[in-house]
């Protein structure tokens, strides 16, 4: 058998312990851009309002170069003309699924600029890897939320639809703004929403009997 020193195991955690701080900006930068790519996947606009506004009046933030457009005047005014166009049509059963058709172009992009954008202010994480994990989360969020959308839709007769839309741009809403001001946070935040989103969808998809008699109130098709 081979006997190991504790003297060597005590200076080899000893060296991963001293080395702890120096990492966790790096972990941080890396969250933030979890963080931010994740909820894009749900609402392409949210999190760029977020990061713009914490751009412009918070020191949390500083975004360089081209990333400067987020929080400039003409940047806010295309995230606030675009948000509420999303925020309303995903509340509509059948249009919200138009909506996803047509973003599953747009979120992931986002994504990846909102990652590369805070992975660009931090300099402890390279712009272009930020870019790869703001796009992938993304897409991975948006895949799951067009999948699960048509089912809803049939399963609660589309009542439930607006339930799961309120539902994600808040977690899309606290989700962005844990992945700016605080991180490290997301290390419980992230899993909980997670499980959160999949409760819910799961939820919906088998259609409550509450919103399927909604749904028969609402529906003369269905009365008939």
């Amino acid at each position: 058998p081979v006997s190991i020193d504790a003297g060597f195991l005590l200076w080899f955690f000893g060296r991963r312990v001293e080395s702890l701080p120096e990492r966790l900006p790096v972990l941080a930068t890396l969250l933030s851009t979890l963080g931010l790519g994740l909820p894009a996947g749900l609402n392409a606009w949210l999190p760029f309002l977020v990061l713009s506004l914490a751009d412009r009046y918070t020191t949390v933030v500083e975004l360089d170069g081209p990333f400067e457009f987020i929080s400039s005047t003409p940047g806010l005014i295309i995230i606030l003309l675009l948000l509420p166009i999303e925020l309303i049509v995903d509340k509509i059963p059948g249009a919200d699924h138009i909506s996803d058709l047509v973003h599953t172009f747009v979120r992931p992009v986002a994504g990846a600029i909102l990652a590369a954008a805070v992975a660009d202010a931090s300099g402890d994480v390279d712009a272009w890897l930020g870019a790869a994990v703001g796009g992938a989360s993304a897409g991975a969020t948006h895949a799951a939320k067009m999948s699960t959308r048509p089912v809803i839709t049939a399963s609660t007769g589309g009542v439930g639809n607006p339930v799961a839309s309120v539902v994600e741009d808040f977690i899309t809403t606290v989700t962005s703004i844990i992945a700016v001001f605080l991180p490290l946070l997301l290390l419980v935040v992230l899993p909980l929403a997670a499980v959160g989103l999949f409760a819910l969808w799961q939820r919906l998809k088998r259609g409550s009997e509450r919103l399927r008699a909604a749904a028969r109130r609402s529906s003369p098709t269905m009365r008939t």
